[in-house]
C-alpha cells in the first residue's frame, strides 16, 4: 500500500501518529485487508525522536530497539543514537511500504452515526476506527516554580534541548532524575558548570542491566496478569541505565545530585537551605504527559489526563483504541521493542469489530 497525495474521504481505519507505536500498528493492519492511514503531523519520518538532541541514545541495545518483524541493523555502538533510530524507523515505514500521510495536523475525533469522523489541516476524513498514538513528546512537563517569570536566564524543557554547545561555559542547573537528565548532565559536564537537581535521589541502575531487563520483567508482570496472579515489583523505567556516556560521567565524579531548589530569582535560584546560586540557564529534564487534545471532542479524557481503555480499547467509545502512551495502554508500550506486543492485539482487535457487519 502506498501513501496516498490526498485525504481520502473515508477508511475503515485512521491510525494518528507517525513514530513507533503508529508504524507498529501499520506493521499489523497490513495484514488485515482493511483500509488505513497514517496521520503524522511530522514533515518527515522519526517521530518524536526528530526532536531529540544529537548525542542521545537509547537504553537498549539494537536487538531490542526493534519493532516487530525486522531487528535494528547492527551499528558501531551497542545502544543506538538519535539519528541511527530515525533512520531505521524511515526505513521500517518504507520496508513494509505503511502508507502516511504528511505533515498532517488532527485537530479533533468527532463521533457519527456511523463511525468516527478525523477533522485534520488536510481536511475530514471519516473511519469505521480510529487509532490514536500520538506519544507525548509534545506535551513537555515543566513544573510551576515560585520566581520563574522574573528569572532572567534560560528555562528550557529536555524536549527543546538541542546540545551542549549554545549553553558551553554557562552555569546551567539540570533539573529530573531520570536517563534524559543524566544524559544531558553528561554532555553538558564537558563544557559547562552543571549542577543536576532532583526531588528525590536519583537511581542508578547496575552496569550489567538496561532496557532488555527492564523489558523482560514487564513481559512477566503481563504473563502474571494474564494468569492471574499478583505481578512481580518492576523497576521504573525512569531508573538510570549506564550508558557510555553515563558511564564515563561517573567516572569524572560529575553524577552527584543535588535536593531541588525551592524558587527562581532574577539571576538564579534559591536552595532548600536558603542559600543562593546564580544561573544562566535550567534545563527541566521532567517529564511529558500524553498528547490526546486531538481526542477532547469526545469528551473521554479523564482528570488525570488519560482515556480509560479495556486492552487498548476506550471504554467509552469503542471505535478508538490508544497505543504507545505508557503502561495504561500496555504494557512497556511506549519502547520500541514493547509496544509491538500492545499493536498486534490492537490491530487483530480492530479487525475482528470491524468484520461484524454492521447492525449485527
Amino acid at each position: 500500500m502506498t501513501s496516498p497525495d490526498a485525504l481520502p474521504r473515508a477508511l475503515d481505519v485512521v491510525v494518528i501518529g507517525g513514530g513507533q507505536a503508529a508504524l507498529a500498528v501499520g506493521y499489523y493492519l497490513r495484514r488485515t485487508g482493511l483500509t488505513y492511514l497514517l496521520l503524522d503531523a511530522e514533515d518527515g519520518p522519526g517521530g518524536a525522536w526528530r526532536h531529540g538532541w544529537p548525542s542521545l541514545r537509547l537504553f537498549s541495545p539494537r536487538q531490542w530497539s526493534s519493532l516487530p518483524g525486522w531487528l535494528m541493523p547492527p551499528g558501531p555502538d551497542e545502544y543506538p543514537t538519535r539519528d541511527e533510530t530515525i533512520a531505521y524507523l524511515a526505513e521500517y515505514e518504507r520496508r513494509y511500504e505503511i502508507p502516511v500521510l504528511r505533515a498532517v495536523t488532527v485537530r479533533g475525533v468527532h463521533r457519527e452515526a456511523d463511525g468516527l469522523r478525523v477533522d485534520s489541516s488536510r481536511g475530514d476524513v471519516r473511519a469505521r476506527a480510529v487509532v490514536s498514538a500520538t506519544g507525548s513528546w509534545a506535551n513537555p512537563v515543566l513544573p510551576a516554580i515560585p520566581g520563574a517569570e522574573a528569572f532572567r536566564g534560560t528555562i528550557v524543557h529536555s524536549a527543546a534541548y538541542a546540545g551542549a554547545a549554545s549553553f558551553a561555559g554557562q552555569n546551567v542547573i539540570v533539573v529530573g532524575g531520570g536517563n534524559s537528565a543524566a544524559q544531558i548532565v553528561a554532555e553538558l559536564s564537558s563544557c559547562a558548570q552543571v549542577t543536576w537537581a532532583t526531588v528525590t535521589p536519583p537511581h542508578f541502575l547496575p552496569d550489567d542491566i538496561d532496557g532488555r531487563t527492564l523489558f523482560e520483567q514487564a513481559t512477566e508482570r503481563y504473563r502474571a496478569v494474564r494468569e492471574g496472579r499478583p505481578p512481580p515489583p518492576a523497576r521504573s523505567i525512569g531508573d538510570i541505565v549506564m550508558v557510555p556516556s553515563v558511564r564515563e560521567a561517573r567516572a569524572r565524579g560529575v553524577l552527584t545530585a543535588v535536593p531541588m531548589f525551592t524558587a527562581f530569582v532574577p539571576d538564579g535560584v534559591v536552595w532548600p537551605d536558603g542559600n543562593s546560586a546564580t544561573a544562566d540557564a535550567v534545563i527541566f529534564a521532567t517529564g511529558y504527559r500524553s498528547v490526546l487534545a486531538h481526542l477532547a471532542p469526545l469528551g473521554i479524557i479523564d482528570a488525570a489526563g488519560r482515556v480509560v481503555v479495556d486492552n487498548g480499547r476506550a471504554v467509552a467509545e469503542p471505535r478508538l483504541w490508544l497505543v504507545g502512551y505508557g503502561e495504561w495502554t500496555g504494557f512497556a508500550s511506549a519502547t520500541l521493542i514493547g509496544v509491538g506486543r500492545s499493536a498486534r492485539a490492537v490491530a487483530r482487535a480492530v479487525e475482528l469489530d470491524l468484520a461484524i457487519p454492521t447492525g449485527a
